[in-house]
């Protein structure tokens, strides 16, 4: 009778370590059959500086009440590179969200906050043979965004990303730092009449953007003279344009009017929701 206890105590501490192992680990869990892999076209979520990934909930939560998915993963990268992941791939549910969390929230190295999101990207193509995948970021995560796509766009061993939402970009500055409220202009073709640094390094995206991408870029104006969401002047915003509009499958603008379209209430604005809603998986 010990012996046959002995067992039972055995078998119920194994399923207790394995159900420990399915909530955290630092691989996604492998459930979903390899065969799969080419239908799930997961959807990342980058947030910004010195936010988290609880900032990306609101449009996330507005995906699920709207029937794009059930399934939702977190994915949180340590100032090491190290992933671990919370959640897996449902079979059927092929619209996947992952909410992208930076240990480092307040890294303003972009070509280190592009590493992290690499190592994302090429965990779910490990565990899920992903070949394609979206993104939407908020602020800095434009810019793990498009210095991952400055470094790894034309890599073609690697997923594929088909579609783009940019929501408050600073891709040529940042009011207070390097920017001020109406001092940048913009050409007809988007080329600013200023350039900082990491603009100058992202000139390369005129030559190396993918073509297959899809991209909507959403900024807000708070209507008050500033022609800004109150932390980047829409022309910086706006900049991306010269930088992919010619090599972009398409790209498009919005511009979010009001108090609602401060800075940081973007993620938390249900006409962005919509937007990204109908962008992403309604076209």
């Amino acid at each position: 009778m010990r012996f046959k206890k002995g067992i039972w105590f055995s078998l119920i501490m194994g399923l207790l370590i394995l159900s420990g192992c399915s909530r955290a680990s630092n691989q996604p869990v492998k459930d979903v059959h390899q065969s799969y892999g080419a239908s799930y076209v997961p959807t990342l979520f980058f947030h910004g500086y010195g936010s988290s990934a609880n900032a990306e909930m609101h449009m996330i939560n507005a995906a699920k009440s709207a029937g794009v998915t059930r399934t939702v993963l977190r994915a949180t990268v340590a100032r090491n590179g190290h992933v671990t992941w919370r959640g897996q791939f449902k079979p059927g549910d092929h619209h996947p969200l992952v909410a992208v969390q930076f240990t480092d929230n307040r890294n303003s190295d972009y070509p280190q906050d592009a590493t992290w999101a690499k190592r994302v990207i090429t965990g779910l193509q490990k565990s899920y043979h992903i070949t394609k995948f979206n993104v939407v970021g908020h602020s800095m995560g434009n810019m793990a965004i498009v210095y991952y796509l400055l470094a790894n766009g034309q890599n073609r061993h690697l997923p594929q990303l088909q579609k783009e939402v940019d929501i408050a970009g600073h891709f040529n500055g940042i009011l207070g730092v390097n920017d001020e409220p109406n001092r940048m202009t913009l050409s007809s073709a988007g080329k600013p009449n200023k350039m900082d640094h990491n603009y100058q390094q992202l000139l390369a995206l005129r030559q190396r953007f993918p073509r297959q991408i899809q991209v909507l870029n959403i900024f807000g104006d708070l209507n008050n003279g500033t022609h800004s969401d109150g932390r980047v002047s829409n022309a910086s915003s706006q900049s991306l344009k010269y930088l992919v509009k010619q090599r972009a499958a398409t790209y498009q603008e919005h511009r979010i009017v009001g108090a609602e379209a401060q800075h940081s209430k973007l993620h938390d604005n249900a006409q962005v929701d919509q937007l990204l809603i109908q962008f992403l998986w309604h076209r």
